[in-house]
Parts: C-alpha cells; structure tokens; sequence
C-alpha cells in the first residue's frame, strides 16, 4: 500500500528532552502516535524537534510538508518561551526553545500551504503565538478564572476525566463538527490564550471565559487547535472521535490529491 494513500501520513511534533545522561532525545507520548493510528487511520511520521536545522526555511519546510497529509501538534509538559510574544518567563517554567523554533514556522507554512492541522493543549497555544497572540503563563492566577490544571492522580482516568463544560459558537466550525453548543471536556493545563492573535477564530469557551478551542480565520484547509486532550483514549469519546474523523478525512482528501492513482488502487 502507498503509504499516502489509504493511511495517509501525519507529522506528529516531538519535544527535545535531556536523558539523564548527558544527551537529548526527540520524543512524543505515545497516546498521540496511538491516536493517529487508531482514531485518524493515520501513519505517523514523528517530526524532531530540531529547530533551524530542518524547519529554518520556508524551503526546507516545503520539503517536509511536501511529504505529509498532515500535522498533528500535540500537548506537552513545556510551554512557549515568553519572549515569542514579548513577555518574560515566570521561574520554574519548563521550555523548550527547539520545539517552539520547529513549531512556530512549521504552523504557519502548514496552514499557509492548507495541509491539515489538528493543534492539542502546547499545540493549541503554539497556534495562537505563531500568529501573534499572547498566552496567560497561570491561568489560575488570573481573576475570575477556574483551576484548570490536571487533578494530578495516580489514575489516568481521573486526570483525563470530564472536568468542565465549554460552550461551542455557534456557526463555527467546532459546532459544524459536533453539532452541539454545549459539551464537557477535560483540563490538564496551566498555560492558555490570553490575547487572541489576529486572523485566529474562537470556536469555544469555558464558562469563565478561557477560550477553548479555536480556528484560522480564512484557512485555505482544515486548521483546528483544542486546549483540551482529545487523544487519551479517543476511540471511546464520541466528541474526541468526531474531531479525529475530521482530521482523517482532511488528511485523506490531501492525500487523494497528492496521489490520485495510488488512493484508487489502495481502496480497491
């Protein structure tokens, strides 16, 4: 089977991390790579987070998403350095300054070029900075606003479980996609949008005002980021699976346009 066929492919964002031993290592969870298999129907293709390297250019970016259906920004333990959007970091902030520099342009190449985008938690706020927002470093520091930090149990379950609801504008693509106004989500983060960039669209909101999810304003292709983890067991969320079946289906019509012949002899 062609590979960018019947399954297309996703670049799936990792983070740099140190080992422990005096070195780094490029890695993703791997409940991200198991959602683009299970839930999109998708062959992950992990992109390193190498910065310059490989994403300096618009070039060698052209050259990357060249060979993708896809990209999949996914949710991390780091956040945006601040002074992408002119702010100075709090103490104890974890960063990590080769994703943002891998992210930040590859978002904005990929949603420029309409190769479909799907943006989680870290990938959510990656979004909104790329295009010029601003990010609140403590949401629950801010007035007004809930904690909407993870329960930290011991059980996953708990942590990825039902937190608080968000109400979906109506008329915009979320509601298209869940055809519903009202829906209840899980909060695992510290960090969310604060000023909204412009050309972004809000999709939803939590009921004290944090915006949820939101869209490019004009996108040539699909471009989706949601504060929320739709990836922890998506295949058992019917709300998680209608966002990845969009995904999926924008995936594959890139793929079908990249590869019309290798599609047709794959779906047969």
């Amino acid at each position: 089977m062609h590979p960018s066929s019947a399954h297309p492919l996703v670049g799936v964002t990792a983070c740099l991390k140190d080992n422990g031993r005096g070195g780094f290592q490029h890695a993703v969870g791997d409940k991200y790579i198991q959602a683009a298999i299970d839930a999109a129907g998708a062959i992950p293709v992990i992109l390193p987070a190498t910065g310059g390297q490989l994403f300096g250019t618009p070039a060698m970016l052209d050259r990357i998403l060249d060979a993708l259906d896809g990209v999949l920004l996914t949710g991390s333990p780091s956040n945006v350095e601040p002074h992408h959007y002119g702010a100075l970091s709090r103490p104890g902030t974890a960063h990590d300054p080769a994703r943002d520099a891998t992210t930040l342009p590859l978002i904005r190449r990929a949603v420029e070029r309409a190769v479909p985008l799907f943006a989680i938690c870290r990938g959510f706020q990656e979004v909104n900075v790329a295009f010029g927002g601003s990010l609140h470093q403590h949401v629950h520091e801010v007035a007004g606003r809930r904690d909407h930090r993870s329960p930290k149990s011991p059980d996953m379950d708990v942590n990825y479980g039902p937190a608080h609801d968000i109400d979906v504008v109506e008329g915009g693509l979320l509601h298209g996609l869940l055809g519903e106004r009202r829906v209840r989500i899980n909060s695992l983060h510290v960090q969310g949008v604060d000023r909204l960039a412009p050309g972004l669209r809000t999709e939803a909101v939590a009921d004290d005002g944090q915006i949820e999810a939101l869209t490019v304003r004009d996108a040539p292709g699909f471009a989706l980021a949601v504060q929320w983890h739709p990836e922890y067991k998506a295949r058992l969320n019917p709300l998680s699976m209608k966002l990845f079946d969009a995904f999926a289906a924008a995936c594959r019509e890139r793929a079908l346009a990249r590869a019309p012949g290798a599609l047709r002899h794959a779906a047969e």
